[in-house]
Formats: C-alpha cells, sequence, structure tokens
C-alpha cells in the first residue's frame, strides 16, 4: 500500500533518452546549435498556443527570434 501524497517517480526508459540524445547537434558550433534552438523552439510555440499558454507562448516566441536572428546575421557575415 503506497502513503498518501507521496509521488512515485516515473524514469525515463533508454529508449527515450536514446531518442532524444540522436535529436541533439553535434559540436558544430554556435551557429548549429541557435538553428537547433530555433527548431524546438518553433514546437513549443504551438504546443503553448494550442493550450492557451498565452504568455509562455510569447517568451518562446521572443527566444526564437533571437535564436533566429542569431542564424540569420552570421550567415550574412560568411557571405560577405
Amino acid at each position: 500500500m503506497s502513503k498518501i501524497g507521496r509521488k512515485q517517480k516515473t524514469v525515463s526508459s533508454p529508449r527515450r533518452r536514446r531518442s532524444l540524445a540522436s535529436k541533439l547537434p553535434d559540436d558544430g558550433g554556435s551557429d548549429e546549435a541557435a538553428s537547433f534552438i530555433a527548431d524546438i523552439l518553433a514546437n513549443l510555440v504551438r504546443l503553448a498556443q494550442r493550450h492557451r499558454l498565452d504568455h509562455l507562448r510569447y517568451l518562446l516566441a521572443i527566444a526564437k527570434l533571437e535564436a533566429d536572428e542569431h542564424v540569420r546575421l552570421r550567415r550574412r557575415r560568411k557571405l560577405s
């Protein structure tokens, strides 16, 4: 019998940990990291919007704009 009020810890499966690790960018530097972060944030923005988490959606959207801007400016510098 379990005690009332105690939460059981959930342990993620090794398969789930591997799938997340496979999505992480290689050590391609800050450009690749910023691009990866922008992609993840786009998904989080949609999730927050779907659940009407307006303030969180706004903050995530701002973070995505920052990541996109970083990538855009770095690409422009490399073209010069």
